[in-house]
């Protein structure tokens, strides 16, 4: 089984093993999915911008809301990305090692724990999807899968970096009344979703939104339901 227990160097492994049926769909889509099925914006080809990973960590959740999606709400005091809602992650610190090889695993679950506290020895990774950019911020982003074999207590760690962790029922994100269009001011028009009080777009809303549908979770939905960044109002 893909047991992670060391984010500082050790061996960190990338496993099906033992995972939940349900997790079946989305071990396939993260093995085919295609780079441009997943967003325009690739890596640049003279390999600038900062390599970074986050963890999209799915878990079983309760018997009542059934599997869930870890997120958490960025600080607003942050430069990039400040107050939006994504998945834990960040840039690779040297330690992490290899950013072609299993730095990036390591970074995810770095980052993770740094940021909502969770123990990386639960988390045990499925998959990796292609490396995409973000032109905004400049960040070159791995999205490492993981499935949260056995949950630990999360929340808030540095409220400088975080101001809420919190988990999403997949069945809220696959609600066609939890989604819509964002527009936002500099024309972007994308994805979002209005779950657990908050607007969750951008690359995070997008990379859910791929998922949803090559796992062939997506329900249909209306796409001309727009929002935009003050949807509250």
């Amino acid at each position: 089984m893909g047991r992670v227990s060391d984010t500082q160097g050790g061996a960190v492994a990338v496993s099906t093993e033992g995972l939940p049926d349900w997790l079946d769909p989305v071990v396939h889509a993260a093995r085919t999915v295609q780079p441009l099925q997943l967003s325009r914006f690739l890596p640049p080809a003279d390999g600038a911008g900062r390599q970074s990973a986050v963890l999209i960590l799915f878990g079983d959740g309760d018997g009542e809301t059934g599997p869930e999606l870890l997120l958490m709400e960025r600080a607003s005091s942050l430069r990039s990305h400040a107050g939006q809602p994504s998945f834990p992650g960040g840039a690779l610190d040297p330690e992490d090692g290899d950013p072609k090889g299993d730095g990036r695993l390591r970074a995810a679950l770095r980052e993770a724990e740094e940021e909502t506290g969770l123990d990386p020895a639960g988390v045990q990774l499925f998959g990796v999807l292609p490396t995409l950019y973000i032109p905004v911020s400049g960040f070159v982003v791995t999205p490492v899968l993981g499935w949260w074999r056995e949950p630990s207590p999360v929340g808030v760690v540095d409220p400088n970096e975080t101001a809420r962790v919190f988990t999403v029922p997949v069945a809220d994100l696959t609600d066609p009344a939890h989604r819509a269009t964002l527009t936002h001011p500099s024309g972007f028009r994308g994805p979002a979703f209005l779950v657990e009080s908050t607007l969750v777009w951008g690359f995070t809303a997008g990379v859910i939104d791929r998922l949803l549908h090559y796992s062939g979770w997506e329900r249909p939905w209306d796409r001309d339901k727009l929002v935009t960044l003050d949807w509250r109002s």
